[in-house]
């Protein structure tokens, strides 16, 4: 994960929280913008935008990257499980349920997390090499954090929401999984750029065959609505994407993936500020629950081995 007190790693954790601070707001967006647009038309609009950019930045930054073929299957399954099939249920499920309540089953990234790298140490015959009290830590880490998201979304919960929208925001969580595991092996074979364009470009076109059982893009678009597209599409799309590669890389999958239950927290207030969902006390000792989960999460020493 490299060195704790250099650039790259506080860079890192710059990345990340800019990362959370995007992708929480980009629940309120969704929920704005999903009126006017078919889940997966939102979608692809959303990630043209963003490849423009991306295309742009790469041309300057990575113009010469050739991508190996036996690399295919990796960018192909990271663009449709972390893009396309994330999106899919992201969206249906905020289309259901209000923006702070679709956050909630998030919170179990860390924990799928987790369970899938014990799974695959366990299949590899690849021991854990670890101090078992800061696999505790870990643990009881992201565990509290999960317990802190569900205070801070679940305070609002009423059985009146939809069951399918928190099943949808469930698909989301296990497609974010399965887009860490597929970008891991790239990074350090390419620029990060590279591989959040092509992966970009693949979730794009998965989005396409969907694109035409949608109704047409609600004629009626303020300027207000094409400016939370243009913020899904630049910051949510193509910067989020490109800075969480960079905390993938230096924090691993397991650290960077215990920062997305900050998401809710930030949805909240947004949803707060912005949509007039109402935030009690409570919520405000999740945030705290939060930010105490992730802090044992992060005291955790360099892990043995360059696969975790």
């Amino acid at each position: 994960m490299g060195n704790r007190s250099g650039p790259e790693y506080f860079k890192a954790l710059l990345a990340a929280v800019s990362c959370v601070l995007f992708w929480g707001f980009s629940f309120v967006s969704i929920k704005i913008t999903v009126g006017f647009f078919g889940p997966m038309t939102l979608g692809a609009v959303r990630f043209a935008v963003a490849l423009i950019l991306l295309f742009f930045i790469k041309q300057r930054l990575a113009p010469g990257e050739k991508m190996k073929r036996g690399d295919l299957p990796f960018f192909a399954g990271a663009g449709l499980a972390g893009i396309t099939l994330y999106f899919f249920c992201e969206n249906n499920g905020v289309a259901l349920v209000t923006a702070s309540e679709a956050s909630i089953i998030i919170a179990a990234i860390p924990v799928i997390t987790m369970i899938a790298e014990w799974a695959e140490g366990r299949i590899r015959g690849r021991r854990e090499g670890r101090p078992a009290l800061f696999v505790i830590l870990r643990w009881t880490g992201a565990i509290l954090s999960m317990l802190g998201v569900a205070l801070v979304a679940g305070v609002s919960f009423t059985l009146s929401g939809s069951g399918a929208g928190y099943l949808f925001m469930a698909g989301a969580s296990l497609s974010w999984v399965f887009y860490c595991f597929f970008t891991r092996p790239l990074l350090g074979r390419y620029s990060r750029i590279y591989i959040v364009f092509w992966q970009s470009l693949f979730g794009f076109a998965g989005f396409l065959p969907f694109v035409f059982f949608e109704s047409l893009p609600n004629p009626a678009l303020s300027p207000g609505v094409w400016g939370h597209v243009i913020f899904l599409g630049v910051c949510c799309s193509a910067l989020g994407y490109w800075f969480y590669a960079g905390a993938l890389e230096v924090l691993g999958v397991g650290v960077s993936s215990v920062f997305i239950n900050f998401i809710p927290v930030v949805t909240a207030a947004a949803g707060f500020f912005i949509l007039g969902e109402r935030l009690r006390p409570l919520q405000w000792a999740g945030a705290v629950l939060v930010i105490a989960g992730v802090c044992l999460v992060m005291a955790e020493p360099k892990p043995a081995g360059p696969d975790q």
